[in-house]
């Protein structure tokens, strides 16, 4: 197929860029959504959801990295058939985990939630877990054929159909109960995976007769061995097992959270319950999601990374290897490190602009803004491990980090002065330890030293020059025009601009980045 010899910054813009429109849209329904159902109903919702990724986690997150990397290991040595049948037996291994992980989630929630506000919450997400999980199958599928396209199609519509039943059911069910809004909310998920499901079979089917993998030799190679069905899903098991310990470890720091703030603020003893809550909604509703938002770039490109290194690594092709891992590492710090400053310096403009009505929340955006960088740094570093086949470095990273966070939660949350802020501290000095541990491996293993300069010095130059501009703008903007909602976008927009002009001036654009951006071509020889 064509999309075999795409480039691997052809791909990895392709999914980054469908990364970016799926999660802007995951973020825009948020903005209806919170403004519907509040930060308690926001906090509600999430104590569903954080159970589910847990279960989704552990049935199906590493399955799409470890299925890219085995297909494309394959076909790198032109081994069609087997590259195939990798997709069959991920099919059969994929179902089984997904079945059990669903079951596990119906009987979490009747036998411990059953009586309680969070139990529809969780019921409704019950199906969505097999859903997904057949899902990853057919994305891991695709990316290790390096073609990202029916990946991002699928992740854009999953997003669409999510928002749009989000909102509608939590509108509807918001006239009978709050928790039934927030269940509501939570049951666009379900409806979302299920189109992208249908999108990817419908993609696979139309692609099916053009693969004819039966039809193409197989390349004689002598120091390739057959592997049966079995051999197959032991491989495939051992290699997503590794991720997904190391994803599941970040998601039961979640749980944590969710157990922590809600027990060690309640040791404060001037909360009630619906503020114990509601205070849990603005850390899940508004600074993860906003945090989040920038560093689906570093996850969207962590995901094209994985079969593009694999490939390299297994040619032993090292020049590559350390070219593809400093094109990935500047490019993310280049938008990662100016959306950190940004989110730091109008933290509270931004959520006045966002959530009018519930526009609290600023401090835990303040505090936790650097984490954007450490999250992202270690979603990028990390796909690039997969990819080399150094699956368990992130694992035991994340768990390093989250021997750290624990004890941080236990002290700081109860902490009257400091409060749930308290999650947000010890969640960026966990994933600045991960991304620490993450880096210095990658780096011995592959023997490449980092474009430090490009990647870090030059965008925290113009993003000081940035988050200056930004903060005198607003202030300068609002005290002539008192309007928050003008002040923040031209502040923002203005604030863009100084950015970009600075990393020309100080040489922190290079021709083969701008080339990356659309119309970069055109783009790059206007400003030779």
């Amino acid at each position: 197929m064509e999309s075999r010899k795409s480039s691997f910054v052809k791909q990895a813009s392709i999914l980054a860029a469908a990364g970016i429109i799926a999660r802007i849209i995951g973020f825009l329904y948020r903005v209806p959504l919170t403004n519907l159902i509040g930060d308690e109903g926001i906090g509600l919702s999430s104590w569903g959801y954080n159970i589910y990724m847990l279960l989704l986690i552990i049935s199906s997150a590493g399955l799409p990295a470890a299925i890219s990397k085995m297909v494309s290991e394959r076909i790198a040595v032109k081994r069609y058939k087997d590259a195939h049948r990798v997709f069959k037996v991920a099919l059969i291994v994929s179902g089984i985990m997904g079945f059990v992980a669903t079951c596990a989630l119906f009987l979490i929630a009747h036998v411990l939630f059953s009586s309680t506000n969070d139990y529809y919450s969780i019921i409704v997400l019950v199906p969505t877990v097999f859903i997904v999980a057949i899902m990853a199958v057919f994305r891991g599928y695709f990316q290790g054929m390096k073609n990202t396209v029916p990946t991002a199609l699928s992740q854009i519509v999953e997003q669409i159909f999510n928002a749009v039943f989000s909102v509608f059911l939590a509108y509807m069910m918001l006239r009978v109960s709050l928790p039934l809004a927030a269940a509501g909310s939570n049951a666009g998920t379900g409806i979302g995976a299920l189109v992208g499901l249908i999108t990817l079979l419908v993609i696979y089917i139309i692609l099916k007769p053009k693969i004819k993998y039966n039809d193409l030799p197989e390349a004689p190679t002598s120091d390739y061995k057959h592997q049966s069905n079995w051999g197959i899903a032991r491989e495939l098991i051992m290699t997503a097992m590794p991720i997904i310990i190391g994803v599941a470890i970040f998601s039961i720091t979640n749980i944590i959270d969710m157990i922590m703030v809600r027990s060690r603020l309640g040791v404060i003893g001037t909360l009630s319950e619906s503020e114990i809550t509601a205070l849990y909604g603005q850390l899940t509703g508004k600074y993860i999601p906003i945090t989040t938002l920038p560093v689906s770039l570093a996850a969207a490109l962590a995901a094209a990374i994985i079969p593009s290194i694999a490939s390299s690594s297994v040619l032993k092709d090292t020049e590559s290897v350390k070219r593809k891992i400093n094109i990935a590492m500047r490019l993310t710090m280049i938008i990662l490190i100016p959306s950190a400053v940004g989110i730091g310096v109008l933290s509270d403009q931004i959520l006045l602009l966002l959530f009018p009505r519930f526009p609290d929340g600023g401090e835990l955006l303040r505090i936790g803004s650097v984490s954007v960088i450490f999250l992202a740094l270690s979603s990028i570093v990390t796909g690039m491990l997969q990819g080399i086949g150094k699956v368990y470095v992130p694992a035991i990273a994340a768990f390093f980090g989250a021997l750290i966070k624990i004890p941080l939660n236990y002290v700081l949350i109860a902490d009257p002065r400091i409060m749930v802020a308290g999650a947000v501290i010890s969640t960026t000095i966990c994933y600045a330890v991960a991304s620490t541990i993450n880096l210095i491996v990658l780096c011995k293993t592959t023997k490449t030293t980092p474009d430090y300069m490009g990647a870090f010095v030059k965008p925290i130059i113009a993003s000081v020059a940035m988050g200056i501009a930004c903060f005198v703008l607003y202030h300068g903007i609002y005290f002539f025009v008192p309007s928050n909602s003008l002040a923040c976008i031209t502040a923002i927009i203005a604030g863009a601009a100084v950015y970009f002009a600075v990393m020309l001036l100080i040489g922190g654009m290079k021709q083969e980045d701008v080339r990356l951006l659309p119309y970069g071509d055109k783009l790059a020889k206007f400003l030779r």
